[in-house]
């Protein structure tokens, strides 16, 4: 029987209890509602538990920032006049630096154009000269057509001369002196040689000793 509930009497006899359809239902439905108020309440604790959360998190990072804010420096702090004043100081011996280098490399660089200029004016007085010839028109009797390298000096020497040579020039002209075969200056003339190897129309090897100039200088 629907609704019945079975007991027992004191004697051991079974009696049934009628309940109420009615009154089950309405038992059933006063459940359902507690359960979903339950999971409400433990919803709305879990989402405000999040907020919760959440708000402390901003409210930290907040005061976190304002602590940084708090402990950076400004500025006005930073400033300090001996500072601008050591570099204004570093900049001024920077532009001095710079002048002295450019001072010193103008100078350097007129230095060596004048000692350039030197070493020409003594090229030009005395000097070493190159030319390719073949042996045999060099006239020393070795029949051979190869090409060798002739080098040979070149100059006045009129830079090299002593008073020496200005007496014995002026003695020379006014008659004191025969100059005929007097030299009056400085001579052009090897202070080193160089040996010359060829090989001659019947293929042998020659070598002739003492044929170009190494090094030439004013001798005299």
């Amino acid at each position: 029987m629907r609704g019945a509930r079975a007991g027992r009497r004191k004697d051991g006899k079974r009696w049934w209890n009628q309940q109420d359809p009615i009154t089950t239902s309405a038992q059933c439905h006063l459940t359902y509602w507690k359960v979903i108020f339950l999971m409400s309440v433990c919803l709305l604790e879990i989402v405000a538990g999040e907020r919760h959360a959440e708000k402390r998190e901003d409210s930290h990072s907040t005061t976190l920032m304002a602590q940084r804010e708090q402990r950076r420096p400004s500025w006005a702090a930073l400033y300090d006049p001996s500072l601008a004043e050591e570099g204004e100081e570093y900049r001024a011996r920077w532009h001095r630096s710079l002048a002295d280098v450019s001072v010193a490399f103008r100078k350097s660089r007129k230095e060596r154009k004048n000692r350039k200029r030197q070493r020409e004016n003594l090229n030009q007085d005395c000097h070493l000269e190159k030319k390719q010839m073949r042996v045999r028109d060099l006239g020393l009797g070795y029949d051979s057509d190869e090409i060798v390298l002739f080098k040979y000096c070149v100059g006045t020497c009129m830079s090299s001369r002593r008073n020496y040579d200005l007496a014995l020039k002026i003695l020379t002209e006014n008659g004191s002196i025969m100059g005929r075969d007097v030299s009056t200056h400085p001579c052009c003339r090897p202070t080193r040689f160089e040996a010359v190897s060829f090989m001659d129309t019947r293929t042998n090897w020659q070598t002739i000793r003492w044929l170009s100039a190494a090094n030439c200088s004013c001798v005299g």
